[in-house]
């Protein structure tokens, strides 16, 4: 399957991986999993950890708080830990155990809130915590990802541009919504500079962000029980909501051709393919992110049990016989 990446030294920002070979249609996948926090949070972490410490919000002694699904815990714990700082991630039963020991690892202290909040859910009995914390001690510092300019700052400074950089004729840009950082940065990006490009947002079924019915969602990443301070409607133009069975689906296609992706990818990559196969034609060309890589997921996502137990026996029964032969 082609690749395209930087021509004379490895860059995460510069590689991509060509789709159509195995689903049909013009799509090229970004890859951010590959930095040494493993996920596009790094960027959002950084900006927002950097913004504090310009603010003179962070001192020696402070603690970082953050509710996290996982990803933004781990990057905030290998910053938090090269700074010196204190970190307490605040998550939930639906964070990978492999996440919640590598932030343990890196010195951490991970916090599961295991009961919702009547009104906002998981995330909501997440904040609620963070709040209760930080009024407890003035050495908790936290950045909240979901109101932090930084999160889609970092989005418009970086990813954006890099997808200009190597797509100068993009036609449609798929973001999976989740605080909606990396949506809002990069289709305020491409809106100021390139308004042509179609952006379309990718959600997952089950959550209130584009105001559709919250229900049951056991995959990490995408989605929300709280609509995002952070989203902005008139920076999208179309969205799609995808079912996990089909997020389970499409990353189990895609491990099958040799790339293993996170959950988040799974679900981008299902709602762009579905979109296209509505809207697409063969000269358009179209981007979409894969935040993560698979290895945080094996417990879960691709463990037969787990996914068999949650979505049903026949959810993955053909999945080998859609895959197609290697171009």
């Amino acid at each position: 399957m082609p690749i395209i990446s930087a021509p004379h030294e490895f860059n995460e920002d510069e590689l991509y991986i060509d789709l159509h070979s195995m689903f049909g249609q013009s799509l090229f996948l970004k890859c951010e999993g590959f930095n040494f926090a493993g996920s596009i949070k790094l960027k959002a972490a950084t900006e927002m950890v950097e913004a504090a410490e310009r603010k003179g919000l962070l001192r020696p002694g402070s603690v970082l708080i953050e509710s996290s699904s996982g990803n933004l815990g781990v990057a905030l714990s290998m910053i938090a830990a090269s700074k010196g700082y204190g970190f307490l991630c605040v998550t939930d039963s639906r964070c990978n155990l492999t996440t919640r020991r590598l932030m343990e690892a890196l010195g951490s202290r991970v916090h599961i809130v295991t009961e919702p909040s009547p009104s906002g859910g998981l995330l909501g009995a997440r904040i609620d915590y963070v709040r209760a914390m930080c009024a407890s001690d003035d050495r908790y510092v936290w950045l909240n990802q979901y109101t932090n300019p930084g999160n889609a700052q970092s989005h418009y400074r970086r990813t954006g541009p890099a997808i200009a950089r190597q797509f100068p004729n993009l036609d449609v840009l798929f973001i999976g919504a989740g605080t909606t950082g990396t949506l809002m940065g990069c289709s305020r990006f491409f809106k100021e500079h390139h308004p042509s490009v179609r952006i379309v947002a990718v959600d997952s079924v089950g959550s209130v962000t584009f105001g559709t019915p919250a229900a049951r969602r056991m995959i990490p990443g995408l989605g929300t029980s709280v609509r995002p301070p952070l989203l902005d409607d008139s920076y999208v133009d179309e969205v799609v909501h995808v079912e996990e069975a089909d997020t389970i689906r499409t990353c189990h296609k895609l491990a099958r051709r040799g790339f293993l992706f996170g959950g988040s990818t799974g679900t981008a990559v299902s709602g762009a393919v579905r979109w296209l196969e509505q809207h697409g034609s063969p000269d358009l060309t179209s981007v979409t992110l894969a935040p993560d890589l698979g290895e945080r997921y094996l417990d879960t996502v691709y463990q037969t049990n787990w996914v068999h137990d949650l979505y049903g026996e026949d959810v993955l029964s053909d999945k080998l016989a859609t895959v197609p032969p290697a171009a």
